[in-house]
């Protein structure tokens, strides 16, 4: 029975497949393929269907409903509920009964700037063909009710919102169900892309994750097998986490009502989401993921979350949404690779602070391409970068550039094989740490001497000055601060320091993973001669590492535990860190961005160094 079962699996999986073909994936002698294969045509498990010259193997219902069965006993094999085609998307259903009553309206009722969060998401639904949409509501309910007859919209309605979770929610919506949809949350604020990406890929049943945020409320994700295997909020139960879900999900219909069958049938816990239920029929059927790694999105569970929206995630969303609109991206690329612009496929955004990063295919294969923000040519060199980078390819911890303009900053590099782009919450694992360190101690170490240093107190007098001519204004007790922080350089120089080649921009999403075994440091725009703890601080503070985390940080690329010497340079570099990067970003917005409180943060907290130095004296 279980060759039966498992030759079943593997056809309804690929019908394609030959005799011989089967042997080979399955191990099983080709005599028995063939015994076995005339077993099931014979009892009408599967049918052959001629297909050009020859023809393939179809499991029939028969055959699918043999495998659920005996599913229980071979615990291992999963059900393909639908062929990996693009399903035709037209609904979605918006799940929005939950109880907020700090904010008195319900969390899509919430202003993002000059739109609401419920607003903007019914428009990215309808730019994505999506104008059939069911909003399930409860708390403030005319609220939602009002919405309804002025969109046109379909709405349910959850009496017993209080007392149920999202499954209960999803349940009600399934009169008006009646094809494969989207499923959000609507207390999520997320790109563009992300739906787009998410009707786009070939698994009918999909759900959408990125990496761990940190936020304390995840929904942590392991993929086996390219499928969803494991749900849950405790990382300890895991091996390994493979991303965090957000609360957008694809269900074909077939899938939808599997869900429903078991919720209906076993359900005896009202407070049940929708995730768990998922999970409860990934255990027999293949349910797809896709890991947007570098989404900005968040959530609003309540007025921290809002405040952190505001002030940070909108912003940063908003700037990386309105690049890929007005620039003329594919130019770029043709004039760089002399190639036709035929060639050129998909162009998403990849991230980007200073600099905006792009993920380009071209006949079918991928590159990045960085286009340099509005203003860098008077902040960065990019002939030291094109010569720096060099070197880090050199070194083998950068990929191949294949285009680098030095005039104007556009380079073309080759794209990471399965990125993933380390975050603040990945980069304080164990085995990441060690990955990152190596990275910097090969470069500290190489012996190689890069053609510039990066002169802090330089770097400040220069984007002081350029910050005078954008009539841009700095904090009211600059000065004072500066006084401060000018004077630590002297205090460094009495300390047992050395110039080595530095990246000196060691945000984490600067490093990115290739696999489990493999990470790439990238962007070089700022590297140059400096004291390797540089490299080391900003890693910490861009990582947001605890005391317990930076010091196991530290130990890891030393190879032993940092002294006082170590922590007091550490800290200084904090301090020049935030400064900087605090003028950096009054600069940036007196250009027209909107970086909302990270520059006042930076400074606040460079100020709060100082006088921790202070106590450390």
């Amino acid at each position: 029975m279980e060759k039966i079962l498992r030759i079943l699996q593997l056809l309804n999986l690929n019908r394609n497949l030959s005799q011989r073909d089967i042997s080979k994936k399955l191990n099983i002698s080709l005599g028995k393929v063939n015994g076995v294969l005339k077993t099931l045509l014979k009892d009408e498990y599967i049918v052959t269907v001629k297909s050009g010259r020859g023809f393939t193997y179809n499991v029939t219902h028969k055959g699918i409903k043999l495998i659920e069965e005996n599913l229980k006993e071979y615990d291992d094999i999963r059900i393909k509920l639908n062929e990996n085609t693009l399903g035709n998307v037209k609904q979605a259903v918006i799940l929005g009964a939950g109880e907020r009553k700090e904010f008195g309206v319900p969390a899509g009722f919430l202003e993002l700037k000059d739109e609401r969060v419920i607003d903007r998401m019914l428009n990215i639904l309808r730019d994505n063909g999506i104008e059939d949409v069911i909003i399930v509501a409860g708390y403030e309910y005319e609220s939602y009710e009002a919405l309804a007859r002025e969109k046109g919209l379909k709405i349910v309605r959850n009496k017993k919102y209080k007392w149920t979770g999202t499954m209960e929610s999803l349940a009600l919506a399934k009169e008006y169900i009646e094809g494969d949809f989207i499923l959000i949350e609507n207390d999520l604020v997320f790109e563009e892309r992300a739906i787009k990406e998410l009707i786009d890929n070939l698994n009918r049943d999909c759900v959408l994750i990125t990496n761990e945020s940190g936020s304390g409320d995840e929904a942590f994700v392991e993929i086996r097998n390219g499928f969803l295997y494991k749900i849950s909020k405790d990382k300890h139960t895991f091996n390994k986490i493979n991303g965090e879900m957000i609360g957008i999900t694809k269900l074909s219909y077939d899938g939808f009502n599997k869900i429903l069958s078991e919720y209906e049938m076993y359900n005896e816990n009202p407070y049940v989401n929708y995730e768990y239920c998922l999970l409860d029929i990934g255990r027999y059927y293949n349910i797809g993921y896709i890991k947007i790694d570098d989404l900005v999105w968040g959530e609003i569970d309540n007025k921290d979350h809002y405040t952190n929206m505001i002030n940070h995630v909108f912003p940063r969303l908003k700037r990386k949404e309105l690049e890929i609109r007005t620039l003329g991206l594919r130019s770029y690329i043709v004039d760089a690779l002399k190639i036709n612009e035929e060639s050129i496929g998909h162009i998403i955004p990849a991230g980007g602070m200073t600099n905006k990063n792009y993920k380009v295919n071209i006949k079918d294969k991928a590159y990045i391409l960085r286009v340099p923000g509005a203003g860098t040519e008077e902040m960065i060199s990019r002939r030291d970068e094109k010569r720096n980078s060099e070197v880090g390819c050199k070194l083998n911890l950068d990929t191949k550039i294949l285009y680098f303009d030095e005039t104007t900053g556009i380079k073309i590099s080759e794209f990471i094989k399965d990125a993933e782009t380390l975050t603040g919450t990945s980069a304080k694992k164990e085995k990441n740490m060690r990955m990152t360190t190596e990275l910097l101690r090969t470069l500290h170490n190489s012996k190689l001497k890069l053609n510039n240093s990066f002169d802090i107190i330089g770097k400040i007098e220069l984007y002081e000055g350029l910050l005078i001519n954008a009539n841009g204004k700095n904090f009211s007790d600059y000065n004072e601060v500066r006084k401060k922080v000018v004077d630590l350089k002297e205090v460094l120089n009495n300390l047992n320091v050395e110039e080595l080649p530095c990246h000196n921009d060691t945000v984490p999403e600067n490093f990115v993973k290739s696999g489990e075994g493999r990470m790439y440091l990238i962007d070089w725009e700022y590297s140059g001669m400096n004291d390797p703890m540089w490299d080391l601080a900003a890693h910490s503070i861009e990582c947001n590492f605890s005391e317990d985390d930076e010091e196991l940080f530290l130990s890891i690329y030393l190879g032993e535990t940092p002294n006082d010497e170590i922590r007091k340079r550490i800290l200084i570099h904090k301090i020049f860190q935030d400064f900087l990067w605090s003028i950096w970003t009054n600069l940036k917005e007196a250009k027209g961005d909107d970086f909302g409180t990270y520059g006042i943060d930076r400074y606040n907290r460079a100020k709060k160094n100082l006088n921790l130095l202070e106590d450390m004296k």
